[in-house]
């Protein structure tokens, strides 16, 4: 099975992510591409940029068209679209829409990590507080537009763990 865990940064994607892969044997986990392109070298802006998430989106495209099974991925194409479309809202983004849409296809299930209320994360731990509440805002609703198996999953870890686990089972 071939699953995506999405949502703003600091609401516990990486952290649901690892979590799985400790009870999913055989599974592997591609980390979020942000962190796979920083290794290679990539060097982003302080502030977030356009760019930036163009070049996360590529990026992040090419991991999901490998064709491997039993994969965990830590973020994908649909939440780095929310994020440049946040960052650029003039920009057209109907044909990398399209592309997500078409490579999500490959997707078993899309994990969606909310904001909770209250939120889990104190704001104090994170910055672009405002950037956050705004794509956690457009993934509510442009999840349902890739007519996909979704779950939303809310509360502490084992219970985020437990509600995948008993999804996919």
């Amino acid at each position: 099975m071939r699953i995506a865990i999405i949502g703003a940064h600091c609401v516990g994607k990486t952290t649901l992510a690892e979590g799985l892969l400790e009870r999913l044997p055989g599974y592997t986990l591609e980390i979020e591409p942000y962190y796979q392109l920083e290794t290679l070298g990539y060097e982003f802006s302080e502030m977030p940029t356009a760019e930036d998430f163009i070049e996360q989106f590529n990026y992040s495209t090419k991991l999901l068209a490998k064709n491997e099974s039993n994969v965990l991925f830590d973020r994908s194409v649909i939440d780095i679209l929310a994020y440049l479309h946040v960052i650029d809202p003039g920009r057209n983004i109907q044909s990398p829409f399209e592309t997500a849409q078409s490579i999500m296809a490959g997707i078993d299930l899309l994990v969606f990590v909310p904001i909770e209320e209250p939120d889990l994360i104190p704001s104090s731990q994170t910055n672009l507080l405002r950037l956050r509440s705004k794509v956690d805002d457009l993934l509510r609703n442009w999840i349902w537009d890739f007519g996909m198996e979704t779950i939303e999953v809310k509360g502490p870890l084992s219970k985020r763990i437990d509600q995948v686990l008993t999804k996919i089972s």
